[in-house]
């Protein structure tokens, strides 16, 4: 009996080890909006340095949820085809990346995410479109403010996701980042809002090089001004 409890403690003991090594690491947040299936937070963001402070973000920063919904409608999408697609289909259609109820969730919980958001913190978003028990339809990313830039990066785009059978669910903790071969290029307009970035070779044959958007917030019309708190 003596040996079965001390076989049976051993083997708890390395399934609890095991476990907890498998354990996936989060990004510490803080949540603005969640509902059953979407949410804005607030994430640390691991690459502002403390001690550096040309790399801080200019947070906290004041929107209204007009403004944020025109940058948000402002924003297309385009399917990324090579050469011998668009020489035998055409260039693919622009087509809004947010649909308008999207606008309606995001705008206001986006606006009161950048009014509370510090220095080293981004604002990070997750929609969702329940499709089955195991399968929904995503779109996720995240966005920030440098100065008079509006960095928006977007990790997903109507994506199909598919719960794996183990029960791991890496899209809601990693709104940034893609779960899938990214297929499409992002777009605003007025164009002449957005800065060019440079992007590498490699970026650029993996179509994501136009997964994020540089907005120089002084060139958009004056209804779009934002103005910062005091920092």
């Amino acid at each position: 009996m003596l040996a079965f409890n001390i076989r049976f403690l051993s083997a708890l003991t390395f399934t609890c080890l095991c476990l907890s090594g498998c354990t996936i690491p989060q990004t510490p947040y803080r949540t603005v909006y969640e509902d059953p299936v979407n949410y804005v937070r607030l994430e640390l963001d691991d690459s502002v340095l403390p001690e550096w402070s040309p790399g801080h973000h200019s947070h906290p920063r004041a929107f209204t949820s007009d403004e944020i919904a025109r940058v948000l409608t402002g924003m297309k999408v385009q399917e990324h085809r090579i050469w011998l697609q668009k020489w035998i289909q055409g260039e693919a259609p622009l087509v809004p990346a947010f649909r308008d109820e999207e606008v309606t969730i995001l705008a206001p919980q986006i606006a009161e995410a950048f009014a509370a958001a510090a220095y080293n913190e981004r604002i990070t978003f997750y929609l969702s479109q329940p499709q089955t028990s195991a399968k929904r339809v995503i779109t996720t990313g995240g966005l920030y403010v440098r100065d008079s830039e509006m960095h928006m990066l977007l990790g997903n785009w109507q994506i199909v996701y598919g719960i794996p059978t183990y029960g791991m669910i890496y899209d809601r903790r990693y709104p940034m980042r893609p779960t899938a071969a990214k297929g499409f290029d992002l777009f605003f307009q007025p164009a002449d809002a957005v800065i060019i970035q440079n992007s590498s070779f490699l970026d650029i044959l993996l179509a994501n090089n136009k997964d994020e958007l540089v907005i120089d917030i002084d060139r958009l019309p004056a209804a779009v001004v934002m103005e910062s708190f005091p920092r």
